[in-house]
């Protein structure tokens, strides 16, 4: 496929659509309401949101492949 870098992501894709399938296939009502919160938060607040998650996805991965 290419280098180990792409075949990461492409694994991490897909565990990131196996989560949010599972998510909507075992709770529906309640990914439903999440969606419903996001759209009512300040756009600040999601983006400091965003910016966590990927921080904490960071020290994930580092902290994985060290």
């Amino acid at each position: 496929m290419g280098s180990i870098a792409f075949d990461d992501f492409l694994i991490g894709l897909g565990i990131l659509f196996m989560i949010e399938g599972i998510l909507f296939a075992a709770a529906p009502e309640w990914t439903r309401r999440a969606m419903k919160s996001a759209l009512a938060a300040p756009e600040h607040i999601l983006r400091m949101v965003g910016i966590g998650s990927a921080i904490v996805g960071l020290i994930l991965i580092w902290l994985v492949r060290r």
